[in-house]
């Protein structure tokens, strides 16, 4: 068997450190709001996409689609969120933030920039150089 250091593998190292932070910040807004980590993806991405698709959003948050469909339904009922069907394809529902949607997601702002101030400080003249690289391997992979 050859020798492989599981914890030294790039791919494991960088599903591990977004697993904790995740975990991390989702501490921070699931106290203050009640929110999964789902319900922010979800969220987030129409705070800043609008009103998109169901697989717009899959897509965009990298959740499969059962994760997408049950966030947004638990944030509709909590009219957060509001779905209607798509004009042009009726197989497709289009999701957009209510007002109260938005009032959410304004409140958590403050928390989030906050939480990647601290995520930065912690990585000191590294976060700039961590943020290039991670942004090519995104880029890389689509």
């Amino acid at each position: 068997m050859p020798d492989f250091d599981l914890g030294g593998f790039l791919p494991y190292q960088l599903a591990v450190a977004a697993a904790k932070i995740s975990r991390a910040f989702a501490d921070r807004y699931r106290t203050d709001f009640g929110i999964s980590i789902p319900e922010w993806r979800v969220l987030a991405h129409l705070a800043q996409a609008g009103t998109v698709s169901v697989r717009d959003v899959e897509a965009r948050v990298d959740m499969d689609k059962s994760k997408v469909s049950r966030a947004a339904t638990r944030l509709e009922a909590a009219g957060y969120v509001e779905k209607r069907g798509n004009a042009d394809d009726k197989r497709l529902l289009d999701m957009r933030l209510t007002e109260a949607g938005r009032a959410l997601f304004d409140r958590i702002v403050p928390v989030a920039e906050a939480y990647q101030a601290d995520l930065l400080a912690t990585l000191g003249p590294d976060g700039d150089g961590l943020r290039r690289a991670l942004a090519r391997i995104v880029e890389g992979m689509e």
